[in-house]
């Protein structure tokens, strides 16, 4: 194929996954709207007033960056992982893979649908939260570096649980079991400071906990990544280091047809 051609055929792929998201837009961009505005109001609101302040700022200060990630982390990997499935499930995808196209290409395509549904929600609850506080970002281009990078990186994930899955039951395991409890031990809500040094030593684990502090500092400037001794270079050096890892594995899986062919 030429390169004219693939632009084309990438172009084709995403503009089916921007359009199947906001063809529903009601079931897809609302309802995580809803929701953080309810944690605003409940955890900022009600709760935070009597928290006061947590790592040095206000509590609803504090708590915007990990909400704003949680949603993007969330919706960047369901939408893949549904997406690509239900593709899969339907047999679509083995003719897809036996055009010229490289499977570059096809894996290339739905992340980038999953970027834009991760980052329109994104925006959408940085906006639902500036009704809340004045939100101030202190640096712009690490802002936009982390929010983006971990979209990739949470769409490259719901690609390999679809490829995985042999139910729809199957895609629902990870994010359930997995991904949610990691994103609220990952320090969104509280700062890992008030933990004791044994849990501090545990959460650190949580490769989440780095994806939200790294964020938390793009845009108030301090994060609890600091206090622990770690840089925040480090948190970008663990994601970039993850995105290339599940990017070679998606490759060699798509190459292989694992999980694709019966």
């Amino acid at each position: 194929m030429s390169a004219s051609e693939q632009i084309r055929a990438l172009a084709t792929i995403l503009y089916k996954e921007i359009h199947r998201f906001m063809r529903i837009w009601t079931q897809t961009l609302i309802p995580p709207a809803i929701m953080i505005m309810l944690y605003f109001v409940i955890f900022g609101t009600l709760i935070g007033k009597r928290i006061g302040q947590m790592g040095g700022f206000d509590y609803v200060q504090f708590m915007i960056p990990g909400l704003i990630m949680m949603s993007v982390i969330s919706n960047s990997y369901s939408n893949v992982v549904s997406s690509f499935f239900g593709q899969k499930f339907a047999r679509s995808i083995e003719e897809l893979l036996i055009t010229p196209l490289p499977h570059y290409l096809i894996l290339l395509g739905w992340i980038l649908g999953g970027v834009a549904r991760g980052l329109l929600v994104g925006a959408i609850v940085t906006i639902v939260s500036l009704w809340f506080y004045d939100l101030n970002v202190n640096n712009w281009p690490l802002c936009i570096f982390v929010v983006t990078s971990t979209s990739v990186l949470f769409s490259l994930g719901g690609f390999l649980n679809a490829l995985f899955a042999e139910s729809f039951d199957d895609i629902s395991i990870i994010p359930t079991f997995i991904m949610q409890p990691l994103i609220y031990l990952g320090g969104v809500f509280y700062s890992i400071q008030l933990l004791p040094p044994f849990w501090q030593t545990i959460s650190l684990a949580n490769p989440i906990l780095y994806m939200i502090n790294a964020f938390r500092f793009s845009i108030l400037g301090s994060s609890d990544l600091e206090a622990l001794g770690f840089s925040i270079y480090s948190a970008l050096a663990m994601i970039v280091g993850f995105i290339v890892l599940f990017s070679g594995i998606c490759l060699w899986l798509l190459n292989k047809g694992r999980g694709i062919r019966s």
